[in-house]
């Protein structure tokens, strides 16, 4: 079973992505730099919650039987 609702830093990668494009960077250099200086802005406590909820999102990928979830 591979499902990507069981692997956190998917959402971290969301994150980031929302976050960088709202710069609008207009070359290479500016989304190395957004993408640093947003992946700096990531909380700890965002990293924890996405920890916590692993319980409930594999019982839900299991419930699925693999399947995609609302994670």
């Amino acid at each position: 079973m591979e499902s990507p609702d069981l692997n956190p830093i998917d959402n971290l990668w969301q994150d980031l992505k929302t976050a960088v494009h709202k710069h609008c960077p207009s070359n290479l250099t500016e989304l190395e730099l957004f993408c640093k200086e947003e992946w700096a802005r990531i909380s700890v406590s965002r990293c924890a919650k996405l920890v916590e909820t692993d319980p409930k999102r594999l019982a839900a990928v299991i419930a699925e039987k693999g399947g995609s979830t609302k994670y």
